[in-house]
């Protein structure tokens, strides 16, 4: 049986994770402390692990309080620790590790931040990508470059296809948005977005194969054309994109 997948929102649009399974329970991320231990009370969990994608605020400032409440581990990434809260486990690409009895992928998505490291649960079917591939885009290129998050993108574009993508932000108006402005004749993504915006599925997760359908970031070579740069390779038309979408 797969792990209990809980999604929690968090402060303005983010998204934290709780997996529960008979083994105990595990937090993706966490934004901020209130909304992720009354979800813990209300069912009656503790919580004995807590993994980090990437050192930005609104994704470990909610650590402190609950670590004192609960007593959870603190996992994240070894290239990133110094600018982590304190970690009971460093983990790197590759490298054997195990939460709720279940072995876990750690995978580099450097881009958005060099060190950020997205959590891949292959036998529950979940990839937690934080602000790497994100629902209908992917995040903005603070401190990487667009090469750099081309290739991250590519290796979470190679999990299976009904793999949840449960990514850090709830962006799905501003990203709807964008996708449909270089991609208007998509009927995958206009229904994609009427569903959003009837509230009848959540923004994130969502499977990878409807983020290839949906999401131009995994659509270069479908949308290569659209931008008038079919010789381009698709590392360029990535970073036309992005481009983009910075300025819309």
């Amino acid at each position: 049986m797969p792990l209990e997948l809980i999604t929690i929102r968090c402060l303005r649009d983010n998204y934290a994770y709780l997996l529960h399974g008979e083994t105990g329970t595990a937090l993706v991320d966490a934004p901020e402390a209130a909304p992720i231990l009354s979800e813990l009370d209300r069912r009656g969990w503790g919580l004995d692990m807590i993994l980090l994608t990437h050192h930005h605020g609104d994704h470990i400032d909610g650590v402190p309080e609950i670590v004192a409440r609960t007593g959870a581990q603190v996992a994240g990434a070894a290239a990133d620790a110094h600018r982590l809260p304190p970690l009971d486990a460093r983990v790197a690409p590759g490298q054997p590790f195990e939460v709720l009895g279940e072995a876990v992928d750690v995978i580099d998505v450097s881009g958005h931040t060099v060190g950020h490291v997205a959590f891949h649960f292959p036998k529950s079917g979940y990839a937690f990508t934080a602000d790497s591939l994100m629902a209908m885009g992917c995040g903005r290129l603070f401190e990487g470059d667009a090469a750099m998050m081309w290739d991250s993108l590519t290796r979470l574009n190679a999990l299976p296809g009904e793999t949840l993508i449960c990514s850090g932000h709830d962006y799905c108006a501003t990203n709807g948005a964008f996708a449909l402005s270089v991609d208007p004749d998509n009927d995958a993504l206009r229904e994609r977005l009427a569903g959003t915006e009837a509230d009848r599925l959540p923004c994130s997760p969502a499977t990878l194969a409807e983020e290839r359908a949906t999401n131009p970031f995994l659509r270069v070579k479908e949308l290569r054309k659209n931008l008038d740069m079919e010789d381009a390779p698709d590392v360029e038309v990535f970073a036309r994109l992005r481009s983009m979408k910075d300025n819309f």
